[in-house]
Order: C-alpha cells, then sequence, then structure tokens
C-alpha cells in the first residue's frame, strides 16, 4: 500500500528498508554485472541464478513478525522491481507479494516488450545519482503528521547499507546499518 494507504490502519511502526545487501546477503545488480554480461543464454542463466539468491538469515523471521504486529515493510531500492519482486516471492512465498517495493522499473523499449531480448529498458524512479532518492519516499509520512499534531505519529525506522541510504536515514527516527557492510560514511 503506497502513502497514504499504509496510514490506514494506524500503524505504530513503518518499517523502510533497502533491499540489496540489507535483506539480500548479496547485491543482486553487482551479481548481475560481475557475472553475467550479454547474450541470451547468459541472461536467462543469470535471471535463474539470481533466483537462487539468499535472504538474510534474519528476514524470513522480521516479516512474519512484522505481518502479525501490523507493522508495514516498505523496500526502497535503487535496484529494479522485478528482480526484488520474484527475489521476495521465491524465497518468501506468495505472502511478500503484499510487501510494498518503491524502486526503478523496466519498461518496453520502442517497438519491443520486455520478454524479447533486448526489449527493455530501465526507468528511473526520479532523477537523482542514484536513480531513487529514498528520502522522498518517505518524507510524505513526516510531513502529513506535521500537518497533524493531533494524530498518533508510527516510529518511522530504515534498514540500509549504502550510500544511497543516507537521504532515507535521515528522515527517519531510527537507523539500521547491518555490521560489515559499512559505507566508510557516518550516517
Amino acid at each position: 500500500m503506497p502513502y497514504p494507504e499504509t496510514l490506514r490502519e494506524n500503524p505504530k511502526i513503518i518499517f523502510f528498508t533497502d533491499f540489496d545487501g540489507t535483506i539480500t546477503l548479496r547485491d543482486s545488480n553487482d551479481f548481475l554485472t560481475d557475472t553475467v554480461g550479454f547474450g541470451e543464454k547468459l541472461r536467462k542463466q543469470g535471471n535463474a541464478d539470481t533466483l537462487n539468491g539468499k535472504l538474510d538469515p534474519y528476514f524470513d523471521e522480521f516479516y512474519r513478525w512484522s505481518r502479525q504486529n501490523k507493522v508495514p515493510v516498505i523496500v526502497l531500492s535503487s535496484g529494479m522491481t522485478p528482480i526484488i519482486r520474484s527475489l521476495l516471492v521465491h524465497l518468501i512465498g506468495p505472502e511478500a507479494n503484499d510487501i510494498e517495493i518503491v524502486s526503478n522499473d523496466v519498461v518496453d523499449k520502442p517497438g519491443k516488450t520486455k520478454d524479447q531480448e533486448d526489449g527493455w529498458q530501465l526507468k528511473f524512479h526520479d532523477d537523482s545519482g542514484f536513480g531513487h532518492d529514498k528520502s522522498l519516499t518517505i518524507r510524505p509520512y513526516a510531513q502529513h503528521f506535521a500537518k497533524r499534531p493531533s494524530e498518533p505519529r508510527p516510529t518511522l525506522l530504515y534498514a540500509g547499507d549504502g550510500v544511497s541510504d543516507l537521504s532515507a536515514a535521515r528522515e527517519t527516527d531510527l537507523l539500521f546499518a547491518k555490521k560489515g557492510h559499512g559505507t566508510g560514511l557516518s550516517i
């Protein structure tokens, strides 16, 4: 559920999270870039290998807890929606379709379809350096409650592991950073 629908159930907490390297153990875009290359055979093998990615060993348990406790989980990523959705459904199950994903997308190239070789192109979420300024997704939540100070405000949490997470971290109440995935920067 995108903003403002996420607020309908008056959650006490909203959990925003990065995907690659945070929910997963490895960055799917880095994996594709490092190991796949071009061509249909390699592309199809890369898709299969990507779907064999691994979740953080605690994410599945956390996600089940969040569903039981009505804590929305919103994935904010500079990755691509189809890859993220496929991985989540493959690794968690069909209930992962309920996770809101805000990321870059893929669209048909003119005169082609995504199902054809070389038929897709990346559609960035916005014009920022990473293709997605995650703070722009979180900011409306804070602005909503700033305009309605009498409404109970949920605690906004964020989990991330990289430079593209810095702007998002500044918009939330509490940041979780993965140990061993330091950016070398002070968030």
